[in-house]
């Protein structure tokens, strides 16, 4: 049996064969399904990103994981490969989030974790039994969970390790899809898993992030494992929510692990708004001033991530905080608008007030990266959209990744000093590039036609 994975970008304009190539890392989940196929599977992988998918090629089964944002590209290629009478199989985050869409570019779809599933599938290929819907009653144990990097093989991807520790996060922040796809609930993978697979990538450099949703959702098992990472003297990132910076036995731990780095997702500014995203977690434990000594203590430098569009925020509520990242001197930071992906409580909220404008953005051929779809409370769509852009031009102004550069935090290893430049550079240059671009290649010819309708 042969079988080809796929990685669908989020889109290109016509006549451009290019993908804009910066911050391309391996995808996991190709990885993942290849972990799952048995060795009597023939297996490809393309990157839509990297290199030209070639359609006609010999294959007896197509699978591509897709999220919001790639899934009008994902539709078009599963489009070309069935009207070739190849079987197209979907899964990952929107294919969950929207199984019944999914199916109408599909011959199967499956729902929720591909562990527990994807031999059925196969088995089913084979004998020419696919079934419209895969699903399973409760989530997978991540025991199962095997990751095959030899499809990597070749291709051209940042040099960082993506290692998966677990699954899902506790909290319920009102726009975030995580945890609609999860239901609030994080599984972990058993820990030797995670440091076998870290033994055997170590040839591949020592850089390692971490794509845990939230790695400290359980700390218990979060702290265990920064206990063993210290053994074996790597550097990594991850991503984490602010409350665990007020736990003091964690930030020790996690600056003697080899921690370099956390995203955190602080959002807003504003209490009122932190209550309506469902995120009052972050004013705990005497707040963003806390927390932020805490973890400038053990030397934690920060990726900060914004979002804006709530009623309460106006062009003042960007220029707070834009101070505030630079009073604090982010490593990184991110200034993105609200996005109701479906399936979401707030995309349920938006769509009973009326508030959407498409009936599903990601699948309209007007709307393009970087639009807000929806109608905010007190600035334009279009005024959102331009403030969210100068925010990141001020925070990457030249005068900024300088005075920020000096920090003794975001220098305090020659690692990290290195990387800074290049990152804050590369950031600097990437603050209009997608600006509108297209959501699927816009130069594809065909048609996006449903093959059948769901019962």
């Amino acid at each position: 049996m042969r079988l080809t994975l796929i990685h669908p970008c989020v889109g290109r304009w016509a006549g451009d064969r290019k993908y804009i190539r910066s911050w391309q890392m391996e995808p996991l989940a190709p990885a993942s399904i290849a972990g799952l196929t048995p060795d009597d599977v023939d297996v490809r992988f393309y990157d839509d990103r990297l290199e030209r998918i070639p359609y006609d090629e010999p294959t007896d089964l197509v699978a591509i994981s897709i999220e919001t944002y790639t899934a009008r590209r994902a539709y078009q290629i599963a489009t070309e490969f069935r009207t070739r009478g190849v079987k197209v199989v979907l899964g990952g985050f929107h294919a969950t989030l929207c199984p019944d869409e999914a199916a109408l570019y599909a011959d199967a779809v499956i729902v929720g974790e591909a562990e527990g599933q994807w031999e059925t599938v196969l088995d089913d290929a084979r004998h020419d039994t696919l079934k419209t819907f895969y699903r399973q009653d409760s989530r997978p144990d991540l025991d199962r969970a095997r990751f095959d990097r030899s499809i990597f093989r070749g291709k051209r991807y940042v040099p960082v390790t993506l290692i998966e520790a677990g699954r899902g996060c506790h909290f319920r922040c009102e726009f975030c899809a995580v945890q609609s796809y999860f239901g609030a609930t994080q599984n972990r993978r058993p820990i030797d898993h995670i440091l076998e697979e870290v033994e055997e990538t170590r040839k591949r450099g020592n850089f390692y992030f971490f794509v845990d949703d939230n790695i400290t959702s359980n700390f218990d098992e979060a702290k265990y494992l920064y206990r063993e990472l210290a053994r074996l003297k790597i550097r990594w990132v991850s991503q984490a929510s602010i409350n665990a910076a007020h736990d003091e036995e964690f930030l020790d731990l996690i600056s003697k692990s080899g921690c370099q780095g956390l995203l955190i997702g602080f959002e807003s500014l504003e209490r009122e708004t932190l209550r309506l995203m469902k995120k009052k977690f972050n004013t705990m434990g005497g707040g963003y001033d806390v927390a932020l000594a805490n973890l400038r203590r053990y030397h934690i430098r920060l990726y900060a991530t914004f979002v804006f569009g709530y009623g309460g925020d106006t062009a003042q509520t960007f220029d707070e905080a834009v101070a505030f990242a630079h009073e604090h001197r982010f490593y990184m930071a991110a200034f993105n608008h609200l996005t109701p992906f479906p399936g979401t409580p707030l995309y349920q909220r938006l769509e009973e007030e009326g508030r959407l404008l498409y009936d599903a953005w990601w699948m309209d051929p007007t709307y393009t990266y970087n639009k807000i779809p929806f109608r905010p409370e007190q600035l334009e769509p279009e005024e959102l959209q331009e403030l969210c852009i100068r925010a990141r031009e001020r925070f990457y102004s030249i005068p900024s990744i300088l005075r920020r550069f000096a920090d003794p935090v975001n220098r305090s290893t020659a690692f990290m000093a290195r990387q800074y430049p290049l990152i804050n550079f590369m950031m600097r240059r990437e603050v209009r590039q997608r600006n509108d671009l297209p959501l699927g290649d816009e130069g594809w010819c065909g048609k996006l036609q449903p093959a059948h309708a769901v019962a």
